[in-house]
């Protein structure tokens, strides 16, 4: 059996199980899987061991530093890595070799992960999937033909086929919450500014967030708890205490205030038969459990798409002008042909866009005033097929995450079940700024009252 964090961390502190053998066996099965599922596009082998085989020693001399002390890991490949290349799965920066870890890679090896390599994204966290690429795209382990969502794609295939038991992503505009959805897994978008971004490659720099994903709630509080906190060279890092994350697992819902945004998922963006039931039979588990389950009404989906996705385009050209302008040849054509859009927008477009944004998250607080958390849909239902998915996606419907980029509220994705095809189905839970312990609180309770978390997809074994 694949351990989750939590697991792997009891017995490592117990001296029941080895880092060392822990990486060895990630390593294998990630080299048998990985010429099917393109989740890694670089392995660091040789340095995960040494790592690896490290932790063991220190561990036994000292005991662990924390719960991730010599827990297989792997990075996003936008987030820098002193002295391994980070090539944003770009030809622009191919050769890119950094001399820093960004803020959130050193606070997560200062925990003692053990790092097995690089990870699949889309190009520049938003060109994808494309084929026409330095690396191929990401596939769905439940059923490789299929899509994983982006742009965090390594990270959501990886960790659900358990070639390592936790990942970075990132979330713009559903980047963590949508791999994990599509991938059967746990994903947290914490609020704007909990965790750093420095060192990360940008793409819309009021939108970004960086964050964990893993197989269970509970592994991405742990993970969260080492990579949150204020860090002076983001300037849109929040300056305040890192709370315990994982301080209101166990308590259940009772006394919560639960608001179903049911016209997100029913009526702005009807979602598959599986998907509702999730979704209906979560709302019910927890009405079960003690909490009230309210209707919430916000605004329509679409009117935070469009502010949204005006707002991620022209920041993201903004990133990018210098090196289209230079040499546009070297991206892939889906993103090319998006920065190409991008370039169309004005200042004019973009201001009113932040002023629309300012409006909503007005009317969002307002609207949310007696509730503590949201309920709705991550993704429309099961994954579809890779080379299926239409370039313009994004524009063409509304998707249910980008709300919450625009808010800066926290998300947290989590698996409902399974879709007609067997592919995972999800559920979102949205809470307040800052208010991740509550997340995670509910999170965990839906989840370890059900069976989801027992099954692994079929080619892992």
């Amino acid at each position: 059996m694949i351990p989750t964090i939590a697991e792997a961390a009891k017995l490592i502190a117990a001296r029941k199980l080895s880092p060392l053998e822990l990486a060895q066996e990630c390593l294998a099965r990630a080299h048998r899987l990985n010429g099917t599922l393109h989740a890694f596009i670089r392995f660091t082998e040789e340095s995960a061991l040494a790592t690896a085989k490290a932790a063991e020693a220190r561990i036994a001399r000292e005991g662990p530093r924390g719960p991730l002390d010599g827990i297989p890991f792997a990075h996003k490949d936008i987030y820098c890595t002193a002295g391994i290349p980070t090539t944003g799965h770009s030809r622009v920066l191919q050769d890119y070799v950094p001399t820093e870890d960004a803020t959130t890679v050193r606070k997560l090896a200062e925990a003692g992960i053990v790092m097995l390599g690089k990870l699949a994204t889309h190009e520049f966290a938003f060109g994808g999937p494309s084929f026409d690429l330095p690396w191929p795209p990401a596939r769905n382990p439940w059923n490789p033909a299929h899509f994983t969502a982006g742009s965090s794609s390594g990270t959501g295939a990886g960790v659900a086929a358990g070639l390592f038991l936790g990942g970075t992503g990132s979330d713009t505009g559903g980047s963590i919450r949508g791999p994990a959805a599509l991938c059967g897994i746990a994903g947290i978008k914490p609020t704007y500014g909990l965790c750093s971004r420095a060192g990360v490659l940008p793409l819309a720099q009021s939108l970004d967030h960086t964050g964990p994903m893993a197989w269970t709630v509970e592994d991405c509080a742990l993970l969260l708890q080492a990579m949150a906190g204020y860090d002076p060279a983001d300037p849109a890092s929040a300056n305040r205490p890192v709370p315990d994350f994982t301080a209101e697992l166990g308590q259940g819902v009772k006394g919560l205030r639960i608001g179903i945004v049911r016209h997100f998922h029913e009526t702005d963006m009807p979602v598959s038969p599986a998907t509702l039931k999730g979704i209906n039979d979560a709302a019910a588990f927890f009405k079960a459990e003690g909490a009230e389950v309210v209707d919430v009404t916000l605004p329509p989906l679409a009117e935070y798409n469009a502010p949204g996705w005006i707002i991620l385009l022209t920041e993201a050209y903004a990133v990018h002008e210098a090196w289209m302008r230079r040499d546009p040849g070297l991206y892939g054509e889906l993103l090319r042909q998006r920065l190409v859009l991008a370039a169309t927008l004005s200042a004019a477009d973009y201001m009113q866009a932040q002023r629309k944004r300012r409006a909503l998250i007005a009317a969002t607080e307002a609207a949310t005033a007696g509730v503590d958390i949201l309920l709705t849909a991550a993704q429309p239902g099961e994954a579809a097929k890779i080379e299926e998915v239409p370039g313009w996606a994004f524009l063409e419907k509304p998707n249910f995450t980008i709300p919450f980029n625009v808010t800066g509220w926290p998300g947290l994705t989590l698996c409902t079940g399974y879709g007609a095809g067997g592919l995972p189905v999800a559920m979102q839970l949205v809470g307040k700024p800052f208010s991740e312990p509550t997340l995670f609180r509910v999170g965990d309770c839906y989840e370890k009252a059900h069976t989801w978390r027992a099954k692994r997809p079929e080619m892992v074994a």
